[in-house]
Parts: structure tokens; C-alpha cells; sequence
């Protein structure tokens, strides 16, 4: 995931200034070469030794004053410990619960807006979604269907939850959540159990 979301930041203009892996850090305040990187990755098995980058522990990833900051691997990175070092204005969640609740509240509490791994990751699932309805259909979408109707569902998606965290006055997280379970307990009304 982080790989592809580097790729996506950098095709969009971002300047992606550091990346990690299990095996360490990298980091250019100029910027990274993506595509370099990615070649490097591919050659070697890990971001550590990319050429026109220095060293970064993964921790100190975490502190680097960002944009945005994309924990995309490990379950629980931002805790009571290392969210109090988080200096980014975004965290995306990338990564399934990246975020533990006392990291939530820190980063809360610091006006760092979270967008949650519900909504953040939610690609994989949506497409896996697209393929069962093919599979029911025995129809299938070409790839550029799919990326747009993936598209389209990722957007709408930010925008109800946005929409609902500004009106209710929660977090994106908190907005995901009752968004989800009104829509589960409005299918369970209509349909009943299923199947």
C-alpha cells in the first residue's frame, strides 16, 4: 500500500520526502524519486541504501514535519508515545488500525485530522466487491471501468463522511463508524438477515 500510495502522491505533484520499511528509512527533504525508488525496492528488496537519500529510523519518520504522514504496514505505529511526535497535518491511514485509541486522542488533540483506515484502505474491499457482482453477472469490466467506478466510490465515500463529521462535529473516524452501522441496520430493516 505504501508503495502505491508514494507512486499516487508523486504523479499528483506531492513531493514525497521520506518512506520506510521493516529494514529502515530514507529521506531527501528535495524529494525522492519515486520511480527511482520503487527500481531501487525491486533490485534490492528494501528502501535503506537508495542513492541521494539519507538514513531515517522509522520512528523519526513519524516526527518529520509533513503534509501528510501515510502509516501504511504496522498495526498500532502511532501510539501514546510516538503520536505525541506526529507534526503532520493528515495521518491516512494506510495500514489496518495503525492508529491505537490513546494515539487517537493525542492526534485529536493536536488538530492533526485522521482520515481512518475504514474509509483510507477501503480500495481492496470495494474492488473485491466489484468482482463478486462480475462473477453474479457473468459480466466483466474492463479495467478502466473499474478504476473509475473505484474512483467514484472512494469520493463519494470521503465526501458523506466529511459532510457528517462537519455537521455532527466529530472526527472522520467517528463519522466513518455511524455511518456504517446506520447503513448495515438500514439493509438489515430492508432485507432482513441475510441470506
Amino acid at each position: 500500500m505504501g508503495a502505491h500510495a508514494a507512486q499516487i502522491f508523486a504523479d499528483e505533484g506531492a513531493v514525497v520526502v521520506a518512506v520506510s520499511d521493516q529494514y529502515g528509512g530514507v529521506t531527501n527533504p528535495a524529494g525522492l524519486d519515486v520511480a527511482e525508488l520503487l527500481e531501487h525496492v525491486a533490485a534490492t528488496g528494501t528502501v535503506v541504501g537508495f542513492e541521494e537519500s539519507d538514513e531515517i529510523s522509522n520512528t523519526k519518520l513519524l516526527g518529520l514535519e509533513v503534509d501528510v504522514l501515510v502509516p501504511a504496514a504496522v498495526e498500532g505505529v502511532l501510539d501514546e508515545i510516538t503520536a505525541q511526535q506526529v507534526r503532520a497535518r493528515f495521518v491516512v491511514e494506510g495500514a489496518n488500525g495503525p492508529t491505537t485509541g490513546e494515539g487517537d486522542r493525542i492526534l485529536a488533540k493536536n488538530g492533526v485530522v485522521v482520515v481512518p483506515d475504514v474509509l483510507a484502505n477501503a480500495g481492496g474491499v470495494i474492488v473485491s466487491y466489484f468482482e463478486w457482482v462480475q462473477a453474479n453477472q457473468a459480466y466483466w469490466w474492463t479495467e478502466g471501468e473499474i478504476a473509475e467506478r473505484l474512483e467514484h466510490r472512494m469520493h463519494s465515500a470521503y465526501a458523506d463522511v466529511s459532510a457528517l463529521a462537519r455537521k455532527e462535529d466529530v472526527s472522520l473516524r467517528d463519522s466513518a463508524l455511524a455511518i456504517g452501522v446506520q447503513r448495515v441496520a438500514e439493509a438489515h430493516e430492508i432485507r432482513g438477515l441475510y441470506p
